[in-house]
């Protein structure tokens, strides 16, 4: 199992689309912190000054009557809302005694008082525990020896209404944006990649044996990613085809001299020639089982899937011949539409094998059958022979690549079978068959090989 980080294994798709998020979470919430700052901050200025406005209204309209020893203001603000009463609209003038003059809308309250030479602007609560944005001043008024304290104070609920608004219309705003963006990331980025997608999917073909190249109309860099990879495989396919047919080539050039020492082995003294014999013998066997897994294609993701049947048709019709002179009936039960993922040449050398050794060994019949089993194929050569015991099928296949030298039944041809369907990522099972002999089955993968089983 796999220990490293998700992002590691995560698509380019994936990878990019995480990066755009977490650029819009990052920028879009400073973005609106800015903005809603700027709005906030411009949006309480002007209602600043609108104060600012008021109260100096206020300062040049109040006079002190020295007459009746009072403070008068000439005439109104202009806003009915000073004269309701706790309408969140004041406006109060004071020495900080007895003289004090307010608007209607105060009634019986008071305006707190901060001595402020300078106007100051400040939240405050005011009646019936109203918030209200409060500017104030000091000023001096002949012939009054001490300074009176204007104030005007209004209402903060329509300007944090306003504000409020404003916040819930630039995060909804801001929620829409990044939806939008990441949308056309998306779009982009599924747009920007479909040429690899392209490249994959020509590469999963590759691997199906369903192309034998990849397809090279790519934007530039893809293009000649594909060109080089074309490259590789032909080199590949040139460097198998010479290595199987150098391998064919050996096998030939090295019947004749082991036939020809054989022959002579036959003017030797019976001791000396069966001595002969049994050493050809093992060095055509062992040449022929190392030629057999040197010229094998290997690697079932490369190969297209071959109907079993009309591969080894001229198999089963050579050895069919074989087993009339030898008295034993070769039968198959295979589906027309079966299908293998395996080179032809190798699904033949295997099945050929394998009935070979059944022949070798079978009493009147031998059985070729073949399927599908989930996410594998099969193919199974069953005899009537005398078979092996579970004991002996566990030794035979435990010692591996030297199957060919233990018990009969089990000879090169089961060493060849066992190195290609290694090859193939399959597997070899040796059972008792239902004829009573012994079953040879051998499961091979039935789409291209993990990349975990490749060689």
């Amino acid at each position: 199992m796999s220990h490293r980080p998700f992002m590691a294994q995560a698509s380019l798709a994936t990878r990019l689309l995480v990066a755009a998020l977490l650029v819009i979470l990052v920028s879009l919430p400073l973005a609106g912190f800015g903005l809603a700052h700027h709005f906030r901050a411009s949006t309480t200025d002007a209602f600043d000054e609108r104060l600012e406005a008021l109260l100096n209204v206020v300062i040049v309209e109040v006079r002190y009557d020295e007459l009746e020893q009072r403070l008068r203001h000439e005439r109104s603000l202009g806003d009915p809302r000073f004269e309701q009463v706790f309408s969140g609209w004041y406006w109060q003038v004071s020495d900080g005694a007895e003289r004090l003059l307010a608007s209607r809308s105060l009634w019986d309250q008071r305006l707190p008082v901060v001595p402020a030479s300078s106007p100051e602007v400040r939240d405050v609560t005011g009646p019936r525990g109203a918030p209200l944005r409060l500017i104030e001043r000091d000023i001096r008024l002949v012939p009054l020896e001490t300074p009176l304290h204007v104030s005007v104070a209004l209402s903060r609920e329509g300007l944090d209404a306003e504000l409020t608004g404003f916040t819930r219309l630039l995060v909804l705003s801001l929620l829409g944006l990044a939806l939008l963006l990441l949308i056309a990331l998306a779009a982009q980025v599924h747009w920007a990649l479909a040429p690899l997608r392209r490249l994959q999917a020509n590469l999963r073909g590759v691997e199906n044996g369903e192309a034998e190249r990849l397809d090279t109309r790519l934007p530039g860099e893809l293009s000649r990613l594909a060109g080089a990879i074309n490259g590789v495989l032909e080199r590949d396919k040139r460097l198998m085809e010479r290595a199987r047919h150098a391998a064919g080539n050996l096998a030939h050039a090295l019947k004749t001299p082991v036939s020809v020492l054989t022959t002579q082995a036959d003017g030797f003294e019976e001791t000396q020639r069966m001595r002969m014999k049994a050493e050809l013998s093992r060095i055509d066997e062992a040449v022929r089982h190392h030629l057999a897994r040197a010229s094998a294609a290997g690697d079932a993701g490369l190969h297209r899937p071959s109907r079993c049947l009309e591969v080894l048709a001229p198999v089963l019709e050579g050895l069919g011949r074989l087993a009339e002179r030898r008295g034993i009936r070769l039968a198959h039960s295979l589906s027309p539409e079966l299908m293998l993922r395996m080179d032809p040449q190798d699904l033949q050398e295997l099945v050929g094998n394998l009935l070979e050794n059944a022949l070798r060994w079978a009493a009147t019949t031998v059985m070729l059958s073949g399927g599908e089993d989930g996410e594998e194929c099969w193919i199974e050569v069953a005899d009537d022979g005398k078979g092996m015991s579970e004991a002996q099928r566990h030794h035979v296949m435990a010692r591996g690549a030297r199957l060919d030298e233990q018990e009969p039944g089990s000879g090169l041809g089961l060493a060849i079978v066992s190195d290609l369907v290694d090859l193939y990522g399959g597997r070899l099972v040796l059972a008792r068959s239902s004829l009573g002999g012994l079953a040879a089955r051998v499961y091979l993968p039935a789409g291209p090989l993990p990349k975990f089983q490749r060689r």
